[in-house]
């Protein structure tokens, strides 16, 4: 009985410990299978430029469980299907797919390599049945104005910017080249950055830069106060200039605008004002990103040579508004050393409803040039953070656009690594170290420094500049040949003198010219400057532009004008004083003192009385004048390098010039009292679809009777080359003038002519249409103290004279962009035919290397 019990009691215990250790086991195999549960992330890379790809679509064969990549390219997915493979893929790129491991946790990147760009064709539906993504389009082009950053008031944020320049496409042609083998070590080496699938890059530059970005609407401005950079570069030696431009203010990019300005092209935006002109969409589905529930639209331009996108863009439901957006520039687009051209852009709803950019990358990927040569890639990236609308702030703090502390230059590793926003690459880190070796190899500063000299013009030695080497030598009819060295000091000899001078001696006329000169920036915050010269040299009359003209355009026609024949030359000896200050963003003011004595060198008298027609003659002559120059420009933007300003131009407003001369008889020997003045008036308007616009508005008159040589000498042109700063038919000298008006108008129609006829459109020519107008006269009493003779009757050269309410008038059409680098200009002259050896027409050829 005992026994029996003892069993019993025996079995019950058995089977509740076996019932408890199957519960236990039944806990352990439920935890084992949490803790084998399969979990992947990486990172999503192009494998040319190893920038990230966001918005790539990584999920599993076969099914439809699945993840995005974020902005930065990462992703994370939980969990596994029946199928071993993951795969990546997104439009522009090839699919590639992985064999993960299932229940573990493991870390797959993937490098995508580009293919064609291309969405294939949209197809709509016949009938009535409207495109599904009009309707939504409709409405983001309805509430541009309520989400458009530009409305706001005023708003401010931090932002962090990042660049970098690489060498790719290196062939093995270019590998063999002597000064390729010479750093043969580091291109075996470049492996290190291109990773598995990547092709071979060779960096050359990377910056990084933390700034405050500030904007207010009425009036429209913007200013960035750059507070720290960071520059590591081949040639890179001061960072004064590199870090005023790779800052945010360079980076603005604004979808909501019609059109954009990428490397100084404007390309239509895929919510412009005109999108149904321009583009085809297609809406392909609707997603979540964060708490936005958005529409996901593929789009992309009607016609392939557009300067417009192909891309996806995310449209926020709630508002209508711009969310996330990946646009590409087709290789096809009329664009000159462009492979592509890529920009991405996330974005973030601020109070009040607008929406500003918290990431934004752009890259620029430009081919190469020949064969043996490598191409470019240029990557920029932004981020913004801390963003706020604010109260706008005194239109005088916006004075200078772009402001930079005077220790912003930050070496300090431990203060990017706690300030940067983003953390560096293990790529962009090993891009770092590889410029530090690229730059202390002998072989690249030999050739760096080649480089500099040819973009500056100058060699620089230490403390000075020594050139400009384009005048070394040079040959004309009256010196022969010629040789001049010069120079002057750099910003290392000091941040506000520079001293210049040149010496130079002509074969033929066996006689040496000179210049001296000094210049002291007395404050670089608002460009005060004094500067003071002297000059003994040759020069000739009917060259130089009109007063107020810009010429930076027309340096290489200038430059040819100083050889060969010269044009009535004359000998001078010039004292110059100058002072200069911007007296605030828009406004500045400089005033000059100038004494110059004249000797021409070509038949010349004057009346030495010029209220008689019969006083004595002579040829010699001096002035002395005191010229007051004004300058309005609503929204110029300037950097400063060295000790040099460089104008930025202009986006939205035009220049408006004035300029007053006073001419003194006596004073310091002049021979003339006389006043004059110049006025004009320059912009160039940006027409979108059309293409843009430039005009120059220029009148003068001189109140005073004074010999022609001292009267406005209008340029002509006799040289073979196309120059915007001239007469194109007119010949050197042909037109003098006491007063005057004129106006130089030039359309480019970029591609919206030629790319639409099927048998040019592939050429990527681009149609010019120019016209020029010039009113002039003289008085008939300035006319009748010009010495028709000299003493002894013999007949002296004159000049022309326009006639009164008869301008003289031209006409062309051109073709640019012929091989990418040459343009044609057919100029008709229409007015003033009967003159003698006049050629009604004339053929102008001109170069220019851009995109």
């Amino acid at each position: 009985m005992h026994l029996c019990r003892l069993i019993n009691a025996t079995t019950k215990n058995s089977k509740l410990k076996l019932f408890t250790n199957l519960i236990f086991l039944f806990f352990f195999l439920l935890c084992a299978s949490g803790l084998a549960q399969t979990v992947i992330e990486g990172k999503v890379t192009d494998a040319d430029s190893g920038d990230p790809i966001p918005f790539a679509s990584v999920y599993f064969l076969g099914t439809t469980k699945g993840v995005a990549t974020d902005f930065d390219g990462f992703y994370k997915i939980i969990g596994d299907a029946e199928t071993d493979t993951l795969v990546v893929s997104y439009i522009g790129y090839e699919t590639k797919k992985k064999v993960y491991e299932k229940g573990i946790s493991q870390t797959i990147n993937y490098q995508l390599a580009p293919e064609s760009t291309s969405l294939g064709d949209f197809v709509v539906t016949a009938g009535k049945v409207e495109n599904p993504a009009w309707d939504i389009i409709r409405s983001v082009v309805d509430n541009k104005p309520q989400n458009d950053k530009r409305r706001l008031a005023a708003y401010e944020y931090d932002s962090y910017n990042k660049i970098e320049i690489d060498l790719d496409n290196i062939s093995d042609r270019l590998r063999k080249r002597k000064i390729m083998q010479k750093i043969t070590a580091v291109l075996d080496s470049i492996e290190t950055i291109a990773g598995e699938d990547g092709k071979p890059i060779l960096p050359l530059f990377i910056s990084e830069s933390l700034s405050k970005y500030y904007y207010r609407s009425d009036p429209r401005l913007s200013k960035e106060h750059v507070q720290r950079t960071k520059i590591t570069g081949i040639g890179i030696e001061d960072g004064s200039l590199i870090s005023q431009v790779i800052g945010s203010t360079f980076q603005q990019y604004n979808f909501y605008q019609n059109r954009m300005n990428i490397v100084e092209r404007e390309f239509a935006s895929p919510i412009s004002d005109g999108w149904r002109l321009i583009y085809d969409y297609e809406l392909t589905d609707s997603v979540y990103i964060g708490e936005e529930f958005c529409y996901l639209i593929d789009f992309k331009p009607k016609n392939d040579q557009e300067l417009a996108f192909i891309g996806k863009m995310w449209i926020a439901k709630d508002g209508f508004a711009l969310k996330q957006i990946d646009a590409t520039v087709q290789r096809t687009a009329n664009l000159n050393f462009i492979e592509k051209i890529k920009l991405q852009q996330e974005l973030e709803r601020l109070e009040g409803g607008a929406w500003l950019p918290t990431k934004t990358r752009v890259l620029v990927d430009v081919a190469e040039i020949t064969n043996k040569s490598a191409g470019f890639l240029a990557k920029f990236y932004t981020s913004n953070q801390n963003l706020k609308v604010a109260e706008p702030r005194d239109v005088s703090f916006f004075e200078r656009a772009i402001e930079i502390d005077e220790d912003a230059r930050m070496e300090n590793d431990a203060f990017w690594e706690a300030n940067r926003h983003d953390k560096l690459t293990p790529t962009e880190m090993n891009v770092i170290n590889m410029i530090d070796t690229l730059k202390n190899i002998p072989v690249v500063k030999t050739w760096t420094a080649i480089a500099k000299t040819f973009a500056r013009g100058y060699v620089e030695v230490n403390q000075l500049d020594l050139g400009p080497w384009p005048f070394l030598i040079g040959n004309n009819d009256v010196e022969g040949w010629r040789v001049r060295v010069g120079g002057r000091t750099n910003e290392n000899f000091s941040l506000n003198w520079q001293f210049n001078g040149y010496l130079a001696y002509g074969f033929d006329d066996e006689q040496y010219k000179y210049g001296l000169g000094a210049k002291w920036i007395a404050d670089r915050k608002d460009w005060t400057v004094f500067d003071v010269s002297y000059r003994k040299d040759i020069d000739q009359y009917g060259i130089q532009p009109d007063a107020l003209t810009n010429i930076e355009s027309g340096q290489a026609f200038l430059a040819l004008t100083q050889l060969g024949d010269l044009v009535r030359p004359f000998r001078y000896e010039s004292y110059q004083f100058g002072a200069f200050r911007q007296l605030s963003r828009a406004f500045s003011a400089s005033l000059r003192l100038n004494h110059k004595e004249f000797q021409p060198e070509f038949a010349f008298r004057y009346r030495t009385d010029l209220n008689r027609t019969d006083s004595p003659l002579a040829q010699d002559y001096a002035t002395s004048e005191v010229t007051l120059n004004l300058k309005y420009a609503r929204d110029e933007a300037f950097i400063i390098s060295d000790n040099n300003r460089i104008s930025l131009g202009t986006t939205r407003w035009p220049i408006f010039s004035a300029s007053f001369t006073r001419g003194f008889k006596g004073l310091t020997g002049g021979d003339f009292d006389y006043t004059r003045v110049n006025f004009g008036v320059s912009q160039k308007l940006k027409l979108g679809f059309w293409g843009n616009t430039t005009y120059q508005l220029n009148a003068g008159h001189t109140f005073e009777d004074l010999p022609y040589t001292l009267l406005n000498a209008h340029i002509g042109n006799e040289q073979i080359v196309y120059t915007n700063i001239a007469f194109n038919t007119m010949s050197f000298y042909e037109f003098v003038s006491q007063s005057y008006a004129s106006l130089r108008y030039e359309h480019n129609f970029e591609g919206f002519i030629l790319n639409r006829i099927p048998l040019l459109r592939k050429l990527k020519w681009r149609l010019v249409g120019t016209s020029n107008v010039l009113f002039g006269g003289v008085s008939q009493s300035t006319l009748a103290v010009q010495a028709l003779t000299d003493e002894g009757g013999n007949a002296l050269p004159q000049f022309d004279v326009l006639e009164s309410g008869r301008p003289f008038a031209e006409v062309g059409i051109g073709v640019e962009n012929i091989f990418k680098f040459f343009r044609v200009d057919y100029i008709r002259r229409l007015t003033y035919l009967e003159k003698p050896g006049v050629d009604n027409s004339a053929i102008k050829l001109s170069f220019r290397l851009g995109l």
